[in-house]
């Protein structure tokens, strides 16, 4: 008996060790759960014997997707940047001679009839302003620098992953064997269970942020084109990938955007950018509980406080804890694993 809690006690200690160097590995071996479905539907559609041919086609499908919508991305994007960091300077300048320069004129007229504490005080913020901004910027250039540093090793790592996922899905059926010998028939059927429903959930969850990512493109988009803005594709995406940021959020970049915008007299830019950042929080906030209910099996009640207090405590990464961790309980209970059965 104690032998066998050692064994157990190792087994657990070396998978804890080895977790933090295998997220390639783990990432390939949820991938080809994901695609194991789309596996056994192509087998049954072409009536296909050998389960290479199915796995293959479905391995071709899903790098061809990945491959093609990553080249329509980096392609279009990459003509908007190049064409924008060419217009940079300028607009540096346009900022500069329509915002800045009018508000220190303005500020050297009105700080003649202010106390001397009070026109150090702003001096001070000011410089303790633009030093933060310079720390920014040196701190964005070293990241951009590491990035590029690291672009080598993600290649490594996403060769590694695709190598691993065909050979998963591959011997998939006979890795589900191999998990149901160490297990009891009545433990065997529980997990199913849970993995069954935490699978569909994860699943549910990935296509509720698409969905809610895309209403928030297409309403970015159109109200960007609507004002005729130049970079519409370039600005829309980056508005989309500061809204899945809880802490930053659209108005990060719609609202600074706006008040520029109304410094240089601009005002029909300013109240749109406006208007843009209320119409897509209010319809975003009032979406987002169904989505994810209808997609991850909560009721709306349930997503919204996970979604709340999971912010609440623990940040960005309680949105994706919060309704996980009421999914998982939900699932067990289900199971039977968690029996509660109080009264008062």
């Amino acid at each position: 008996m104690l032998l066998r809690w050692f064994w157990r006690i190792v087994i657990l200690l070396l998978v804890f060790f080895l977790v933090p160097y295998s997220w390639t590995l783990i990432f390939a071996l949820v991938t080809a759960m994901l695609l194991d479905g789309l596996v056994s539907s192509i087998s049954d559609t072409f009536k296909l014997k050998k389960r290479l041919w199915s796995v293959l086609i479905a391995f071709l499908v899903y790098v061809g997707g990945l491959l093609g919508l990553a080249f329509i991305v980096i392609s279009v994007l990459t003509k908007q940047i190049i064409n924008l960091s060419q217009k940079t300077p300028g607009l540096v300048r346009e900022i500069y001679s329509s915002v800045i320069l009018p508000f220190i004129r303005e500020w050297e007229k009105y700080s003649q009839s202010l106390p001397s504490e009070v026109i150090r005080s702003v001096e001070d913020a000011l410089e303790r302003g633009i030093t933060s901004l310079e720390r920014f910027t040196q701190n964005l250039v070293e990241s951009t620098v590491q990035l590029v540093t690291v672009v080598p090793g993600f290649l490594i790592d996403f060769l590694i992953y695709l190598i691993a996922l065909f050979l998963i899905l591959l011997e998939f059926p006979l890795i589900k064997l191999k998990v149901r010998a160490f297990l009891k028939e009545s433990t065997y059927q529980k997990m199913s269970l849970v993995f069954r429903d935490l699978s569909k959930a994860g699943v549910g969850f990935l296509k509720a942020q698409v969905f809610l990512s895309l209403i928030t493109f297409t309403m970015a988009y159109t109200g960007l084109w609507l004002l005729d803005v130049p970079y519409t594709l370039l600005l829309s995406i980056l508005i989309v990938f500061v809204d899945i940021l809880p802490i930053l959020g659209t108005g990060s970049v719609l609202v600074p955007w706006a008040v520029v915008a109304l410094f240089q007299g601009n005002q029909q830019l300013g109240i749109g950018l406006l208007i843009m950042f209320v119409v897509i929080t209010i319809i975003r906030r009032i979406v987002e509980p169904k989505v994810y209910s209808a997609n991850m099996g909560l009721t709306p009640l349930a997503a919204l406080i996970s979604l709340y207090l999971g912010f609440k405590i623990l940040g960005f990464i309680g949105l994706f804890l919060g309704p996980a961790l009421v999914i998982v309980y939900e699932t067990l209970k289900k199971a039977g694993v968690i029996k509660l059965n109080i009264r008062i």
